[in-house]
């Protein structure tokens, strides 16, 4: 006989295993639970396995004839000693967001996001960073890049307005492995290397070849206007080149000051537009004719426009900022065809000189004659 309760009810054999059985996990349950789990486990394991690669993103675009993006409304062309003159429309120079280089490494889950998205690159790290550079000397040397830059854009667009601007060979940055650190300094103009006038980057090296690695040579360099000779030990480069171990830039003599708020952007890439962006502001009449035009390329100091990493994300980071047209340097044309984003036209251009009369050509809406990649 079943046994009574105090209260009167009766305990059945049932009610006992129905009991038991709500303490219990199901067989389903239990699939549901290790599953929740093992997903977990991958998701955790998945952001902390660190892969040797590098995710190329579209970054922000700005526009040269606007204001900087660190919220103080600051120009990022400013210009003292020329007339300047009102701006209509946009040029914008296009960036890229690169994340796996030394300090910034990718997981599983950014390499899988990234292969799904059409606007986005996935490369060995080694393919775009030097192995054997930090993250500081990344950042250094970017930031050189994007100095020489503004530099040249700079000459250049004074150039295109009549304007004379001497060039010289300065030195950019020095190496930690240099042995002419505390002999020479960033900013010292190169004149002479054992008595050779030095006026290109390719005198300085082959000036330098004469010697061997580890002997001394002869400088005579201009710094802070006074004109120094030095005796400076050089090193073994590349190839077991001679070689000083300096970054070498180019330095002018402006007839105005013009500065170049970048905010924290690095690299060459932006020359082309930073060049356009000037002359804009030192020509009467709005150059892009309220067009909103953006653009990538190196310049160099004879206003020759060349090519740059990334164009398809740069390409696709302009339509996103409201791009409708888009100067790409004729050396990336190949990268350009089948990746142009729907909305926006592209012109190749290989000079400043070409830049320019496609600007003036988008601003008039005479594009027809312009060439295409």
């Amino acid at each position: 006989m079943p046994e009574q309760p105090a209260d009167g009810t009766l305990a059945t054999r049932a009610d006992v295993l129905e009991g038991e059985s709500r303490g219990r996990l199901t067989r389903g349950n239990k699939a549901i639970l290790a599953a929740f789990f093992f997903f977990l486990v991958v998701m955790v394991v998945g952001s902390l396995v660190h892969l040797p690669y590098a995710v190329m993103s579209p970054g922000p675009t700005q526009d040269t004839l606007g204001t900087s993006a660190d919220g103080k409304s600051t120009p990022i062309i400013s210009i003292s000693g020329l007339p300047t003159y009102p701006t209509d429309g946009a040029l914008r120079f296009t960036t890229v967001r690169v994340e796996g280089g030394p300090g910034y490494p990718v997981d599983v889950w950014d390499i899988l996001q990234a292969w799904i998205d059409p606007a986005r690159d996935v490369l060995p790290v080694d393919d775009v960073f030097d192995p054997q550079v930090t993250q500081q000397q990344v950042a250094e040397e970017n930031a050189i890049q994007m100095e020489g830059s503004q530099e040249e854009a700079t000459a250049v667009a004074l150039r295109a307005i009549g304007k004379q601007v001497p060039t010289h060979i300065a030195i950019a940055g020095i190496t930690d492995t240099s042995k002419a650190k505390g002999v020479l300094q960033v900013g010292d103009r190169l004149d002479r290397i054992d008595g050779t006038a030095i006026t290109t980057s390719e005198g300085v090296r082959d000036a330098l070849q004469k010697k061997k690695p580890g002997d001394t040579v002869s400088m005579t360099v201009t710094r802070k206007g006074k004109e120094l000779t030095l005796d400076v030990p050089t090193v073994a480069g590349q190839g077991g080149r001679t070689a000083l171990g300096v970054l070498l830039g180019l330095d002018h003599d402006f007839p105005a000051k013009i500065t170049i708020d970048a905010g924290s952007i690095g690299g060459p890439s932006a020359g082309l537009m930073f060049s356009l962006g000037i002359y804009d502001k030192l020509t009467p009449g709005p150059l892009a004719g309220g067009r909103q035009i953006a653009g990538t390329g190196t310049i160099d100091d004879q206003g020759v426009v060349g090519p740059i990493g990334g164009i398809r994300q740069k390409l696709a980071g302009a339509r996103d900022d409201g791009a409708q047209y888009f100067l790409a340097p004729a050396d990336n044309c190949n990268e350009v065809v089948g990746h142009v984003p729907d909305g926006l036209q592209v012109f190749k251009v290989g000079t400043f000189d070409e830049g320019r009369a496609a600007v003036e050509a988008i601003a008039k809406g005479q594009t027809g004659s312009l060439p295409h990649c």
